[in-house]
């Protein structure tokens, strides 16, 4: 642990920001970079924290998070460049937020009212009225995807049941087949996949999680499945690779 106060980890953090933006004395690549250009990075570090956070490796998560903490100091340097905000507003904001957001520990009120009810509440206070507004473009598809729908639902704008999300997906395999373009093609895989998230939404699974984890048995699998092979996979037919795809999948069950 540091001896450091955290305002005074984070005061030599800023500080480091400044003098590598340093329009003299600087270093050229940061001094390029701008809020576009560092966003995708924002993103990578926040998954990069999300991976650490999963495999349980906390010495890699203390520097994942030193990570993502540099991007949000990185995005408000910028901003105070251009007079927008500073780190200082930053930090006062997302406080005010927190003690807004919990009347029942920092105000009068016995219990609270709900985090959603008073998130909807300070949306009403915006420009857009949307039951869908402030669903970030940015995030991942399938996680916006999820959202977009629990806010429709909020409002009642959902079925009622499983089978409604069920009967949709055969729905949209259907007119998948009936496409005559790729671009008809692609829009309506695109349904169909935002089908399969409201089904995932209506039995309780998250769909971002649940696709990763579909990935890393089917990396664990097909990486055994090399492993079985006595010859290369791409002169191998279908046959064999089921075949060998059904015999991975029993022996890594049998380790477990």
């Amino acid at each position: 642990m540091s001896d450091l106060s955290p305002s005074s980890a984070l005061d030599e953090l800023v500080q480091i920001m400044r003098r590598l933006r340093d329009p003299e004395t600087g270093c050229a690549w940061d001094r390029e970079q701008s809020f576009a250009t560092i966003a995708p990075y924002t993103i990578e570090e926040a998954y990069e924290v999300a991976d650490a956070i999963e495999r349980g490796d906390m010495d890699d998560l203390k520097d994942e998070l030193g990570d993502l903490q540099l991007q949000v100091v990185y995005h408000a340097r910028i901003a105070e460049e251009l007079g927008a905000f500073s780190i200082a507003d930053v930090i006062d904001a997302i406080s005010a937020k927190m003690v807004r957001r919990h009347p029942h520990i920092f105000g009068d009120e016995a219990q609270s009212p709900g985090w959603e009810a008073l998130k909807a509440a300070e949306r009403g206070q915006r420009d857009d009225p949307s039951a869908l507004a402030g669903v970030a473009l940015a995030l991942p598809a399938l996680k916006r995807a999820e959202k977009l729908q629990r806010r429709a639902a909020r409002v009642g704008f959902d079925w009622p049941d499983v089978g409604g999300p069920r009967d949709k997906i055969h729905e949209e395999l259907a007119e998948i087949d009936a496409a005559q373009t790729q671009d008809e093609r692609a829009a309506e895989v695109g349904d169909l996949l935002f089908s399969v998230v409201n089904l995932a939404r209506h039995l309780d699974v998250d769909p971002e999680a649940a696709l990763r984890e579909a990935a890393a048995r089917f990396e664990q699998r097909f990486r055994k499945v090399e492993i079985l092979s006595e010859r290369p996979l791409s002169g191998m037919s279908i046959d064999e690779l089921e075949a060998l795809w059904q015999r991975a999948k029993r022996e890594i069950q049998t380790l477990r």
